[in-house]
């Protein structure tokens, strides 16, 4: 075929050529690409174009070098840990349906609700929020993750006592104990999204290049849907995967589980 003509340095076009041609399962995972003379041929540039679309594509994870046996397509291996994102209610207590361990005390911060945060909690921004964030471990696979949570302040002087606003950093089923004791019905909702980890993240998580962050951004809602406590959870998407168990909710379109 003759030489890419489009827009763009012609090695990022000779790099999303070959990738089309990975999605597409013309050179499945484990399988070796052409070699460079045949991928010259193919498309028509030069040795160096080549050579840095194959880099780039080794830099995205997408492919691996074999020195010696050449370039082949990265079989990415399926995620070591499960985690189970169910909530049980066991009389006043909660019970999370996967168990970390923390790998350091937890960091107890003051903070304010931003932008991003704005529209999960329905609050109006700079309003005063506690923060807490953790790092876990998996006993079984060593896998870690990072978990924050956030409590407007208004929510933490509820209950008798006010036990969130003397303890923030109690773990998540003791929080959901505290709410439901200061009378709310709870409910959670829960999205997953997935991004390239920053600098700082990749460092705690242990995360390799080019391999992104799963996440999961759940809200807990109390007495008439309202919005009390913001969580999220970060893992390294090579190594873990987010499991739920769905019931029916004749009240709910989004699956959200709710205490009983």
């Amino acid at each position: 075929m003759g030489e890419i003509q489009r827009p763009g340095a012609l090695y990022q076009q000779v790099a999303a050529e070959i990738r089309k041609a990975i999605a597409a399962g013309e050179f499945p995972p484990g399988a070796p690409l052409p070699s460079e003379s045949q991928l010259i041929a193919r498309y028509g540039v030069s040795r160096p174009t080549v050579r840095n679309a194959i880099s780039a594509l080794r830099t995205e994870g997408l492919i691996e070098v074999i020195h010696g046996k050449g370039s082949f397509v990265r079989a990415l291996p399926a995620p070591s840990l499960v985690i189970d994102r169910s909530v049980a209610r066991k009389a006043k207590s909660f019970v999370l349906g996967h168990a970390w361990e923390t790998v350091e005390d937890p960091t107890v911060y003051r903070t304010e609700v931003t932008a991003t945060t704005a529209p999960l909690l329905e609050l109006a921004e700079g309003e005063a929020l506690f923060g807490v964030d953790r790092l876990l471990t998996d006993p079984s696979t060593g896998t870690r993750a990072l978990h924050r949570m956030l409590i407007p302040f208004a929510v933490a002087e509820e209950g008798e006592g006010r036990p969130l606003a003397e303890h923030p950093d109690m773990e998540p089923g003791q929080i959901y104990a505290a709410l439901a004791a200061a009378g709310h019905s709870l409910a959670w909702t829960e999205t997953v999204g997935a991004r390239m980890p920053q600098p700082d993240e990749r460092s705690a998580l242990d995360i390799p290049e080019a391999t992104p962050v799963v996440t999961s951004t759940r809200i807990t809602r109390g007495t008439d849907d309202r919005p009390l406590v913001l969580e999220e959870l970060r893992a390294s998407g090579a190594r873990a995967q987010f499991s739920y168990r769905i019931t029916a909710d004749t009240t709910r379109a989004s699956g959200a589980a709710r205490s009983s």
